[in-house]
């Protein structure tokens, strides 16, 4: 059975990547994973928020990419370095901090894509989206994270996990399977995933291809392709039949998935 994360969604699924930034609003000082970024792609239509998820020093899980603030907002010290008011006081005039527990109570209808990027989110991210497994997808590069933050949230009152795609080292088992030619290990590499979330390339070497997705596709894994923001390249993506696009520009995205 399908998880409700994937269920009554339009498909291919457009996930909004760290909310959505138009052109005027970046001048205005908006920047990525604030809420006003998340409130803008949930007004766009986005059904599904790509996020990314850090913890402060006084233990709040927070949608913010980068392990420090020096990108952001021009502060070099790092996420797990400061407390939760002084960041809102630092994004206050950058669309405004929003917390983990905020965007799931703040946007009800959507579905979050969350990649928890420190090992001392895991646990704390598992506990909060307990009660909303049924729209959260976990991911990570580290399938070490990927699994502690799944374990937290076992005990969840919805009685069900949260979806979640392949961290590195699944995929390079993935990989390794399809160019051994065997069904066998790429069934075992695919246990318990539920899509592979990737590059189209890395480096020289092309990750997706039309291979990978049907293989993943029949065993029951959807493909996801991130950062994709040209209208041609979603075009092309879509036309080799991956089941999502992760893009700065979900508003683009989605005006081509419904021509």
């Amino acid at each position: 059975m399908s998880h409700p994360w994937f269920e009554g969604a339009t498909r291919p699924r457009v996930l909004a990547h760290r909310g959505l930034v138009l052109p005027g609003d970046a001048a205005a000082g908006v920047v990525e994973n604030s809420f006003a970024a998340v409130a803008a792609a949930h007004s766009a239509g986005a059904v599904y928020v790509e996020s990314d998820c850090h913890l402060t020093a006084d233990g709040t899980v927070v949608l913010f990419h980068d392990d420090d603030l020096s990108r952001v907002t021009g502060d070099p010290r790092k996420i797990a370095d400061v407390t939760v008011r002084e960041l809102e006081s630092l994004m206050a005039p950058r669309g405004g901090l929003i917390t983990l527990a905020q965007a799931l109570e703040s946007f009800p209808t959507l579905r979050f894509n969350l990649d928890v990027k420190a090992a001392d989110a895991a646990a704390p991210v598992g506990r909060i989206v307990r009660t909303h497994a049924d729209r959260v997808l976990v991911t990570s590069f580290s399938d070490e994270r990927r699994r502690a933050a799944l374990a937290a949230a076992d005990a969840g009152d919805t009685g069900m996990r949260p979806a979640t795609s392949a961290g590195r080292g699944t995929l390079v088992r993935v990989l390794a399977a399809l160019a051994l030619r065997s069904d066998r290990r790429l069934s075992r590499a695919l246990s318990g995933i539920d899509a592979l979330q990737v590059p189209e390339r890395n480096g020289r070497v092309r990750v997706v291809t039309p291979r990978l997705i049907a293989a993943a596709q029949r065993n029951g894994v959807e493909v996801h392709v991130w950062t994709v923001n040209e209208a041609d390249d979603i075009r092309r993506l879509l036309a080799m039949g991956v089941d999502g696009i992760v893009t700065d520009r979900v508003d683009l995205a989605l005006s081509i998935v419904c021509e």
